[in-house]
């Protein structure tokens, strides 16, 4: 029998006790750990490399730092993610979640039909996937078109305003710049484009190369020309515009030097 391995993000420790228990109930699925807040569970995800995460997305103590953008850190050090089961008490949330490709959205407390309906279909995800690897000459010929996965398309932007469509292509983005409840997004071209959404949305759908690094901005990590960290400043290429970074976002400024010395780097 398959065996699924599982971990448990949450910081309600009796809510996580019966999210467990409900688990336990199940002879497919084994316990891994569980976490309270943000970088305990990605530290426990990247050691133990589970099937499955239940993740709590709207906490009650705010500073665990639980939300969808859990997700967007992933896949900074994942190719592959494990899949995300959602478990929280409101419903509202639920279109969100699905926007992050999330398997499943399961309302607290967590049912044991609930929990059966996700393995049935975490089963036959494995199955059809065996059967398309096995490629039985037997079955029924039936035309597979393979798709190509949405974290390997290039990821569009529509900036939509009153009838208006604005496409614009993510690689093209240089940073982003808060301006009250909207957005200025500028463009490796020079040119400015307005969005009626917060930095903290951006923050929340996208993920690399885009790095929060102040409380005013998100820049692209490929148009980084230079970093000083004496005068805690990026510099973006093709442009004057020197970005402030703050103590907050530091550790992504140090994510982003990581980043450039793992590639074909040469320091002198």
């Amino acid at each position: 029998m398959k065996k699924y391995s599982y971990i448990i993000i949450d910081d309600d420790a009796e809510s996580s006790l019966k999210t467990k228990t409900v688990a336990e109930g199940f002879s497919e699925l084994t316990f891994v750990g569980s976490a309270a807040d943000f970088q305990q569970g990605l530290t426990l995800i990247l050691k133990h490399r589970p099937s499955l995460v239940f993740l709590e997305i709207d906490p009650k103590d705010v500073t665990c730092d639980l939300s969808l953008s859990f997700i967007s850190e992933l896949y900074r050090y994942l190719s592959i993610l494990p899949k995300i089961i959602v478990t929280t008490l409101k419903k509202e949330l639920a279109y969100d979640a699905i926007q992050y490709g999330v398997f499943d959205y399961i309302l607290k407390p967590v049912q044991e039909t609930d929990l059966l309906k996700t393995i049935l279909k975490l089963d036959k995800i494995t199955l059809d996937a065996q059967f398309i690897k096995r490629g039985d000459c037997n079955a029924a010929v039936i035309p597979f078109v393979k798709s190509t996965p949405n974290s390997e398309k290039p990821l569009i932007i529509c900036i939509k305003s009153y009838g208006d469509y604005r496409y614009l292509n993510a690689s093209d983005i240089s940073y982003f710049q808060a301006d009250n409840n909207s957005t200025d997004i500028y463009l490796n071209s020079g040119e400015m484009v307005t969005a009626f959404k917060t930095l903290k949305y951006f923050e929340n759908v996208l993920s690399y190369p885009f790095f929060r690094i102040h409380n005013s901005y998100i820049i692209n990590r490929n148009y980084v020309a230079r970093i000083h960290n004496g005068n805690s400043v990026c510099y973006i290429k093709n442009s004057s515009k020197k970005i402030p970074f703050s103590k907050t976002y530091k550790s992504n400024v140090d994510l982003i030097i990581t980043n450039f010395s793992e590639g074909n780097y040469l320091e002198v």
